[in-house]
């Protein structure tokens, strides 16, 4: 028992020595010394929050060099940033405009002096976002600030205007701001002017403390006060000292409360205009009012606000918001849009919820794939399915010709997809229904019926319900029954993956035969043949490549394998999406027959039960359990394979 007790004393002791070893007191003058030796101890708000993000690292994914991110991103490398990348996924492009916002701020452009405004559907990431950032400021080294300040506020407003400029350029740094009321006094009253003699310590950044970052919900129009914004007077002082005295100041608003870091406004557009002028001042002129007749106070923050697109609409059509509007950087973020990301989203949530129950493969994917279908806007050039592919990255022909699908195209043409549909909350709701009704675990089955129920009782319009039970009931079912055979097939097939890969092979040496018109060296004869058309017809017509088409599809194939030889990549059955496609559906069609039998019958013969038994034990390998096994089997007898 002794040893859990030392290691929680050590523990609790290291923890006490990392924090306290960033404590600093001292006078201005000894302040002074320290940003001589380090400037950066002084910088602003915005570049603060850059630099934190910035120390965590960049990625850049993309490019040439791998064609599924080629597909998603283009030739130019998108910015992934690592500060974020543990949280938010297919937010690529949105958090890059975010980071791109700070840096501008951070250089003290245009940027500094505007509020960052996200807007988007309800669950998209937007307070998530600004979380993020809040923790990252309450796990940065702490700040400088004068000891005693109501709002923590920069020590070098101690000097002087008229010295600004020789000091600025003994310290290499750019100094902005005035003392505010309550330290202006102090100066001179306790300290008779001495300002070098004024003490100097760090404060460490704490939302729920309110140092550093505020929260502002939105107001109740009929008991809307600023004082919610730059504090009040107290009023119980009023009888020690007079009305203008700085004591009786209570500097407690947000703006008080998030100089140094960050104030949030939750769903802005809520409030009043006349409340959001407080903002605007505060943004693009650094001062908000003190309460009273105390002046200003020099605020240094950066003010995120978010909310849905349809108050943004609203606000935006109101001309006499012009000059609000004039002074956002405005970030679209809109749901994800592709399905890996979304598995990936699901799978956080629930690692961190207290749910352990076994969850069956493709069970979170059929929950995504709801998800995104529900958020893409339909196009005559492909079904929703084949979009929601073709968004994830994957390589996609048209059905019964060569040619692939521009994906920049379809984003072209909708350019709001992203913000309607399901919101992850809504399929976090579903998975949590399923997991509480079905202790043993869930499977794909459990969650399509817990997603029709929540559809059937949910609040929306009725063209929109019906939509939505027609992705579940009628496309994710059928994806689904395609997936669920392939898995059976997979199970079923004795060494599935060497199978596969035999016949990739085969099929490269009769297509390059093929298309470079020479014969084929078979492996084992070393006799040489001529290209086999009718296997590599039997492979094709899986996916409806026939006709004129298959030529323009062998040639495809084998440049895009060439290309991924020469860039050293190894080459196997699943490296081309549609060839991997058509080589997994000519292995279910050969055991097809002998998979239905053996799912579908009600009594097996020894030799049956033997496939079924060996069927069953490559399922529990492949991520089932016994429980989900058996149902999803059942579940094929009934609905795969039909007489």
């Amino acid at each position: 028992m002794e040893q859990p007790k030392t290691s929680f004393a050590s523990l609790i002791e290291k923890d006490r020595e990392e924090r306290t070893s960033h404590d600093w007191s001292g006078t201005f003058l000894d302040y002074l010394e320290k940003v001589r030796d380090t400037p950066e101890i002084t910088t602003l708000s915005h570049a603060r929050i850059y630099d934190m993000i910035m120390k965590k690292g960049v990625d850049l994914i993309g490019g040439a060099d791998d064609p599924r991110l080629q597909r998603l991103f283009g030739d130019e490398p998108v910015k992934t940033y690592r500060f974020f990348s543990d949280e938010f996924f297919g937010m690529e492009r949105t958090i890059q405009q975010f980071v791109r916002y700070f840096h501008s701020a951070a250089l003290q452009g245009e940027e500094s002096r505007q509020v960052l405004y996200l807007m988007g559907p309800v669950g998209s990431g937007k307070s998530s976002l600004v979380e993020r950032l809040e923790r990252g400021l309450e796990e940065a080294p702490p700040i400088f600030a004068i000891d005693g300040c109501p709002i923590r506020e920069e020590p070098l407003h101690l000097i002087p205007r008229h010295l600004r400029r020789e000091f600025e350029k003994m310290l290499n740094v750019r100094i902005d701001g005035d003392l505010c009321p309550v330290c202006r006094w102090r100066l001179k009253e306790e300290f008779g002017g001495r300002y070098e003699e004024m003490p100097v310590h760090t404060v460490s950044i704490s939302k729920r403390a309110r140092r550093g970052i505020a929260v502002v919900p939105p107001v109740d129009p009929n008991n809307q006060d600023t004082s919610v914004l730059i504090g009040s007077e107290d009023i119980s002082k009023l009888d020690r000292f007079s009305e203008g005295d700085p004591r009786v100041l209570d500097l407690n608003g947000a703006f008080n409360a998030g100089n140094r870091g960050i104030v949030e406004f939750i769903e802005v557009f809520k409030n009043e205009t006349e409340y959001l002028h407080a903002i605007l001042t505060a943004t693009q002129e650094k001062f908000v009012p003190a309460p009273g007749r105390h002046g200003t106070v020099y605020v240094d923050e950066c003010i995120v606000a978010h909310s849905n697109e349809a108050e943004w609409q609203k606000f935006k059509s109101d001309h006499t918001n012009e000059a609000i509007l004039d002074r956002i950087v405005m970030i679209r973020v809109p749901y994800n849009l592709r399905l890996s990301e979304e598995v990936k989203i699901y799978s956080k949530i629930l690692g961190k919820s207290g749910y352990r129950h076994h969850i069956a493969p493709h069970t979170l994917d059929v929950a995504a794939m709801f998800a995104i279908l529900s958020r893409l806007a339909p196009t005559p050039k492909c079904d929703l399915m084949t979009k929601l592919r073709l968004y994830n990255g994957e390589e996609v022909v048209e059905k019964g010709r060569a040619k692939k699908m521009d994906v920049d195209e379809l984003r072209d043409e909708s350019m709001s997809e992203g913000m309607s549909g399901i919101s992850t909350r809504f399929i976090v709701k579903a998975l949590d229904n399923a997991l509480a009704d079905s202790p043993e675990g869930i499977t794909p089955i459990h969650i399509r019926e817990a997603l029709i129920a929540m559809v059937k009782g949910s609040e929306m319009p009725d063209d929109r319900r019906k939509h939505y039970m027609e992705l579940l009931q009628d496309t994710i079912h059928k994806a689904y029954l395609d997936i669920l055979e392939k898995e059976i097939t997979r199970a079923f097939v004795y060494a599935y993956e060497e199978q596969a890969e035999t016949l990739f092979q085969n099929y490269l040496d009769h297509a390059e035969a093929y298309i470079n018109r020479t014969k084929v060296k078979d492996r084992n004869t070393r006799e040489e043949l001529q290209p086999d058309e009718a296997f590599l017809k039997s492979i094709e017509e899986q996916i409806a490549i026939i006709g004129t088409a298959a030529e323009g599809f062998r040639q495809e194939v084998i440049a895009y394998l060439w290309a991924a030889t020469r860039r050293g990549e190894k080459v196997h059955y699943s490296s081309y999406e549609p060839l991997k496609d058509a080589i997994e559906r000519k292995l279910t069609s050969s055991v097809r027959d002998i998979s239905r039998i053996i799912t579908k019958a009600r009594t097996r013969d020894e030799d049956q039960r033997e496939k079924y038994d060996q069927l069953v034990k490559n399922l529990l390998g492949n991520g089932y359990n016994a429980y989900s096994a058996d149902v999803v089997l059942k579940y094929a007898a009934n609905n795969l394979w039909k007489d």
